[in-house]
């Protein structure tokens, strides 16, 4: 870390040290400390943030709070220092200056698979089709992540499998690289007291635990007795003050409930921080197409979620509806990539098509891979940012850039080809257009509005 970045760093902790001191009288200083740093950067998150922390009536004063109050002093510090100052203040700049010099995709963060292995076996979940013997080996994880960092990556993923298969190795990583953001999506059933102490000591690893829906829906897909487990594991990481939120995937039979009010308020009462909703996905040749929301389910989820999350105390993000925020879609290296656990680098954790394996090229070298390029070229796939994805919602696009690139299907248990999985997408695509097309114009003419009476 170059000397500019050891004064932020000691003046972030400078500033949290006197939080700490009086959280509700000196909680302002974090973004007085913000501001000076920034360079500007992110104005319109910085004045949000500004306003939860001062205005009582704001949904997330109380949350704010939260976290100086119910979360252990050395994780607040640890996230905040590798979150703001590493991957944000200083990563960001880098991977932006790497973009212009390659001129191709430099991510922001990077999903990866420790193994293949998983302790459940979930109804529909293609990670269960690679088997359980695939695994990225701790020195390869290792590389990856310092080769992530050199392009200014400060922030690592893991999906699955179950993670947690290699929680000694998770936490390894995290101890060698304490300066970096772990992101885990996990079942939760092998956290216990052991892990939750480890997780406490390193302070740079939050869980995104999966849930269904209340017990009846989790036990159905995820075998019995599954959710109280994973009620024991958060009630265990509350108890340590550990950060952890929730993951849920809506389909066509449970959107009406996973997206519930009842079930909303449940997750902040069980103390999560986030919720991270994403869209189903018909990947793998035994996937359900049935499952896919119809447009009016998925307008209900995205007026649902956008309301819970003005109003309530929980962060919510809608992997799906979201895209507007960030500019459409966000894989194959724009913001993210995904290294599974055979080594290959596909586009995106649900689009698994590649070039390139991290056994034999480098990160950079596969950014710069045809497949990989083909994104950097096409990004946006649709200038409606409710229609984002390559797969979903323009399915031709992505069967153009898997012919012209040579791509392989990176399902090593039931290779699955690019027209089979667009046929899967291609009715569902042409609906959601009509739709689609319709909630975007009315937004633009609410935020025209809003501006001419600003």
């Amino acid at each position: 870390m170059n000397a500019a970045n050891t004064l932020k760093k000691l003046g972030i902790e400078q500033t949290f040290n006197y939080i700490y001191k009086d959280p509700d009288k000196n909680m302002n200083k974090i973004m007085d400390w913000a501001d000076k740093f920034s360079q500007g950067q992110f104005p319109f998150q910085r004045e949000m943030i500004r306003e939860a922390i001062e205005n009582p009536e704001h949904p997330y004063y109380s949350y704010i709070r939260k976290l100086f109050k119910d979360v252990d002093p050395h994780v607040t510090k640890t996230l905040a220092v590798n979150f703001f100052i590493n991957a944000a203040l200083t990563g960001w700049p880098k991977e932006e200056k790497l973009r212009q010099k390659y001129n191709c995709n430099i991510p922001w963060a990077i999903l990866l698979d420790p193994t293949s292995a998983c302790n459940l076996h979930c109804t529909g979940c293609w990670a269960a089709e690679y088997g359980h013997k695939l695994n990225l080996t701790y020195d390869e994880i290792d590389d990856i992540i310092c080769q992530g960092k050199e392009l200014g990556v400060y922030m690592y993923i893991y999906t699955g499998g179950e993670p947690l298969v290699r929680k000694k190795d998770l936490i390894k990583l995290c101890e060698k690289h304490s300066d970096c953001v772990f992101l885990c999506f996990t079942n939760a059933t092998l956290i216990d007291e052991y892990f939750a102490n480890e997780m406490l000591r390193v302070g740079n690893l939050v869980p995104a635990i999966s849930l269904e829906g209340f017990e009846e829906a989790t036990d159905d897909r995820r075998g019995n007795g599954v959710y109280q487990k994973v009620i024991h594991a958060m009630e265990l990481l509350r108890k340590k003050k550990l950060i952890y939120g929730i993951s849920c995937c809506y389909t066509s039979a449970n959107y009406n409930s996973i997206t519930s009010e009842e079930f909303y308020d449940s997750l902040i009462d069980l103390g999560a921080y986030f919720v991270w909703y994403f869209h189903y996905m018909p990947v793998g040749n035994d996937a359900a197409p049935q499952l896919l929301p119809t447009p009016e389910q998925r307008i209900g989820v995205y007026e649902k979620i956008r309301k819970y999350r003005a109003t309530k105390p929980l962060f919510a993000m809608d992997f799906q509806n979201d895209a507007e925020y960030v500019g459409g879609c966000i894989a194959g290296g724009r913001r993210y990539l995904h290294i599974n656990a055979n080594g290959d680098i596909d586009p995106c954790v649900f689009i698994h098509y590649s070039d390139s394996n991290i056994r034999e090229k480098t990160l950079l070298q596969a950014l710069r891979s045809p497949m990989l390029m083909a994104y950097h070229a096409n990004q946006p796939f649709n200038e409606n940012m409710l229609r984002p994805c390559p797969m979903l919602e323009n399915p031709q696009k992505l069967r153009a850039m898997v012919n012209e690139s040579g791509a392989h299907s990176t399902d090593l248990q039931s290779p699955e080809s690019a027209e089979h999985l667009c046929a899967k997408c291609d009715n569902y695509a042409k609906h959601w257009k009509v739709s689609a097309d319709k909630l975007w114009q009315e937004n633009k003419k609410r935020k025209t509005s809003s501006i001419s009476l600003n």
